[in-house]
């Protein structure tokens, strides 16, 4: 998921967005505050608040963002990429990336702080939530129907399980500065859902 940040023809809003995307995934949304992303960008607190007036349009326009840009990336494995098992490796590629950049995913971050968000921001991290898993869902219940995967239960349940493990997996993995955990939990995570 490209960051806009250091391209000059991009404007003040999106640098904003991209200093705060990166302030959230490696501090969580209550670890930052406006001063901080004034100052790396040479701006005042006022200039951030003129785009978002408050630190809640800011935490709702990254969510926002964050979400197309994913849905894009779902968007581009389902064009390029074949077959039940392989979509879901690809989708497992797309936390690693992120894990490979010693940043968590944007909402899996916001989950954590849950309780303390705003409930627009709330909505919109479970929105989130809701369109990984129908993916998965999809992705699951067609690899199900042409018996390239085997798991109990419905899909959906299945893909809950997926998204579960993965977030989990990224957030212990983090914990320990060891990608390879993450990595390792993802391979059998997959594996499992492999017809054997």
């Amino acid at each position: 998921m490209a960051v806009t940040q250091d391209d000059p023809t991009v404007g003040t809003a999106e640098r904003i967005l991209d200093v705060a995307e990166r302030l959230v995934q490696t501090r969580g949304f209550n670890g930052f505050s406006y001063a901080d992303v004034a100052a790396e960008l040479g701006i005042t607190k006022a200039g951030l608040h003129y785009h978002y007036p408050g630190k809640a349009e800011l935490g709702e326009a990254l969510i926002a963002r964050y979400s197309v840009r994913f849905a894009e990336a779902l968007g581009q494995i389902d064009d390029t990429v074949r077959g039940a098992h392989a979509r879901l490796a690809a989708y497992a590629g797309l936390y690693a990336q992120v894990l490979s950049g010693d940043r968590m995913c944007l909402c899996g971050m916001l989950a954590a702080e849950h309780q303390t968000l705003p409930q627009p921001m709330r909505s919109a991290v479970n929105g989130f939530f809701d369109e990984n898993e129908a993916w998965l869902t999809r992705v699951l219940a067609q690899g199900k129907s042409d018996s390239t995967l085997s798991y109990d239960g419905s899909s959906r349940d299945a893909a809950r399980t997926v998204l579960a493990a993965l977030e989990g997996a990224m957030l212990v993995a983090r914990a320990y500065g060891e990608p390879a955990r993450f990595q390792s939990a993802a391979a059998r995570t997959l594996a499992s859902l492999a017809v054997s």
